[in-house]
């Protein structure tokens, strides 16, 4: 029997969770797909781990050529379309709204250290 997109595991967590409450660290986050770029509507997919996000990505056919981090931009992610998104979600990634993925960025940077930019 196939699982609905709604018994998910990114989905079941969307559920658990309070409006504005923090994702759980330890996880891969995608935003709202609200970036419009070549007729496409995108989003952003993070992990509180680099090589979580490596390996979910691959998980969605998208290659590394494709990942966006430091030195080139300041947060570690890929950006995937809204087709990839729902993919993502249903593999397990947490859909966070846009207030949710910036509070994600802000915990990561405080891990790695890194001050904090106007953007975030």
């Amino acid at each position: 029997m196939r699982e609905s997109a709604a018994d998910t595991p990114g989905a079941k967590a969307i559920a658990g969770r309070r409006t504005g409450e923090l994702p759980a660290a330890g996880g891969v986050y995608v935003d709202t797909a609200i970036w419009q770029w070549q007729g496409l509507k995108w989003a952003h997919l993070l992990a509180d781990d680099a090589d979580e996000l490596h390996c979910f990505a691959a998980r969605l056919g998208i290659h590394r050529v494709s990942y966006q981090g430091p030195p080139r931009t300041p947060v570690p992610h890929y950006d995937i379309t809204a087709y990839e998104r729902q993919r993502a979600i249903a593999l397990g990634a947490i859909a966070c709204s846009r207030d949710e993925i910036v509070a994600v960025v802000r915990r990561m940077r405080s891990r790695a250290g890194v001050p904090r930019t106007h953007a975030a």
